[in-house]
């Protein structure tokens, strides 16, 4: 039985004693003033689309009734933490108009990679916000908010009525989240052709995952979680893209060597966090397995109420897969399902709003979190519709 359908055992009961203790009053009343974000096209809320507007219809289309720079028909996992947290949805780091900072921000863009890419963006198609640029322009916030404060230091707490910035001290009550990795390892399989080039690249990519908490937690920050890296050999996209034989693919339709090259890499990254938790002290670290959520919808998504798993919703083509890389989702000739609460997959390589609140409701009642995390037990958390 997997770790997502099993509920908290005696040994995760025994953690959550452990942590409460370690919490400790802090967050007896959930003192989580706001989250701030770094990843890619998975939770960013709209960084490319103000840095490079173009993202046509129909994304947005089941939610917002507009696109807003998410890449799926409606809301993202982060907006749904948001949400269940009674904070407002993460604006866009590089939104200059009408954005909202009091709760936090959000650094992730489209394409963007941990590692930084080694040839421009328009060549490579990787945004030139790799992770590190990401860092520098959390550095660059969290000096604008303290310069701001230091020189108006009788503003109230919370915000300024025209610019709407945080507290001070909003970064050491913040979540941490990192969902990011997944275009450094497509990029380096469509580099070399396959799977045979990403074994070196691997430690690189957790060693900056860990690197860069470590740099946050030197500027306060202390609660940090994690998003592991999803099955893509189920993707609708790669499916079609990446190269593989017919005996490669499992029962559920999904590529079995891409997949267990992703548990190569959790791996991986599951070993640096603890390594990094216990250099750090008093720091929460939390690891999230998204994976095993998301290979349950792709395995068993009618155990969910959904339908289709690697089949995309907005694309185009006859095939098994509705996805054509000369067509994608916003292109003139694809199209949308008139149910994507019924798909896994939103556009052959992201998620429906659908798929997304179910992966949140998960890592919200602390079922995918290493050591558990369960905000429903820690916070009095809103409801998600």
């Amino acid at each position: 039985m997997s770790t997502f359908k099993v509920s908290l055992n005696l040994y995760a009961f025994f953690n959550l004693l452990m942590i409460s203790s370690f919490i400790g009053s802090s967050y007896s009343a959930c003192d989580i003033k706001g989250i701030f974000n770094f990843g890619d096209s998975n939770s960013d809320t709209g960084g490319f689309d103000s840095a490079f507007p173009a993202q046509p219809g129909p994304y947005g289309m089941t939610y917002f009734k507009r696109p807003v720079g998410r890449s799926s028909d409606g809301r993202l996992i982060v907006d749904f933490l948001a949400e269940a947290l009674g904070l407002p949805y993460l604006s866009p780091y590089l939104q200059s108009i009408g954005s909202d900072y009091t709760h936090g921000a959000n650094f992730a863009t489209s394409a963007s990679t941990v590692l930084l890419p080694t040839t421009s963006f328009f060549v490579s198609g990787l945004s030139p916000f790799a992770l590190t640029i990401q860092l520098r322009q959390m550095e660059q916030f969290r000096a604008k908010v303290h310069d701001f404060h230091k020189r108006d230091p009788l503003k109230p707490s919370g915000c300024d009525s025209r610019i709407n910035i945080p507290s001070p001290d909003i970064f050491g009550k913040s979540i941490y989240m990192f969902y990011i990795g997944q275009n450094d390892f497509t990029s380096k399989i469509a580099a070399t052709g396959g799977i045979g080039g990403l074994k070196n690249s691997l430690p690189e990519i957790v060693l900056q995952i860990s690197s860069a908490i470590k740099e946050l937690y030197a500027q306060g920050g202390r609660t940090f979680m994690v998003l592991n890296l999803g099955p893509v050999g189920c993707y609708p996209g790669y499916l079609v893209e990446l190269p593989h034989i017919n005996s490669d693919i499992d029962e559920h339709g999904c590529m079995i060597s891409y997949n267990n090259a992703v548990d190569d890499y959790n791996k991986l990254l599951k070993e640096s966090l603890t390594q990094t938790r216990e250099a750090l002290p008093g720091v929460y670290l939390i690891y999230v397995d998204t994976n095993s959520a998301l290979m349950e919808l792709f395995h068993h998504p009618t155990s969910y109420g959904l339908k289709y798993s690697t089949k995309a919703c907005c694309g185009h083509g006859d095939g098994d897969y509705n996805f054509d890389p000369k067509a994608l989702c916003g292109n003139m000739l694809a199209s949308a399902c008139e149910d994507p609460q019924n798909y896994v997959s939103w556009d052959g390589i992201h998620f429906t709003e659908s798929a997304n609140k179910i992966i949140a409701k998960a890592i919200l009642n602390g079922s995918l979190s290493d050591p558990p995390f369960p905000l429903h037990k820690l916070c009095d958390l809103q409801p998600i519709d």
